[in-house]
């Protein structure tokens, strides 16, 4: 029983190896396929990176403020935050060109976690000028809900520091995505044309087929080769019958 079991695990690694030599050639034989795939792929991302990707890194950062108050009053509160009047202050405290519209849209108002901590978070191309504007907005909407609403008990929590990550990182690494979706679009490919290939070609295909083993194999010898192997048997003949004399 033992012996039967040592056998089992035998043939499974003596499979095991054939199926990696098999997927090795496979590689091996179409390697010219998959380098044609990677260049086409990485032509195509340098393409749209050049072309259709403004390359612009974008940067985030955030400040939080607490608003104590109810759920209803918070909401209206957390409008007012992007409010035209709100926008239009922080722009001319910050000397900005842009209007006060594409200042709201690079702002986003949150509530964190159903608490009265309020996050208002910027991004924009500049790192510095998201946290002026971040902290920049906090500040004047402490100061004007008092004269607008008449609500004075907003509190500055923690100001938004700079930070040197792009939030955009993933667009910048296109390249490099698609060369290894080319290795492995190439792969993969390869592996396709290898199981509709009906050709014979390893010594497993033969012994499946016809259920027999395979006791040897005849080299292919073309009549270059063949030449070359006959002048060579020549040459060693005449050296053996030099030393002979």
């Amino acid at each position: 029983m033992n012996m039967n079991k040592q056998d089992v695990i035998i043939k499974n690694v003596k499979r095991k190896e054939i199926d990696l030599k098999e997927y090795y050639e496979v590689i091996k034989n179409r390697i010219w396929l998959i380098i044609i795939i990677t260049i086409f792929t990485t032509t195509c991302g340098f393409v749209y990176n050049s072309f259709f990707n403004n390359n612009v890194s974008l940067y985030e950062t955030s400040t939080r403020i607490i608003i104590p108050t109810d759920n209803e009053f918070m909401k209206t509160l957390m409008v007012m935050i992007k409010d035209p009047t709100i926008m239009e202050e922080v722009k001319d405290e910050l000397a900005l060109t842009r209007s006060s519209e594409e200042l709201a849209n690079q702002i986003n108002v949150e509530r964190v976690e159903e608490s009265t901590v309020v996050s208002i978070s910027v991004v924009d191309t500049d790192p510095a000028m998201a946290v002026n504007i971040a902290n920049e907005t906090a500040s004047v909407f402490k100061k004007e809900i008092v004269n607008i609403l008449n609500f004075k008990d907003v509190q500055l929590l923690s100001p938004a520091k700079e930070n040197p990550n792009p939030v955009n990182q993933s667009q910048n690494n296109l390249i490099e995505i698609t060369v290894v979706v080319g290795v492995i679009l190439g792969i993969g490919i390869a592996f396709l044309l290898d199981s509709l290939d009906g050709t014979i070609k390893r010594e497993s295909d033969i012994e499946e087929i016809l259920e027999v083993p395979v006791i040897g194999l005849v080299s292919n010898m073309n009549k270059k080769k063949l030449l070359g192997e006959k002048k060579k048997y020549k040459t060693l003949n005449l050296r053996g019958e030099t030393v002979d004399i």
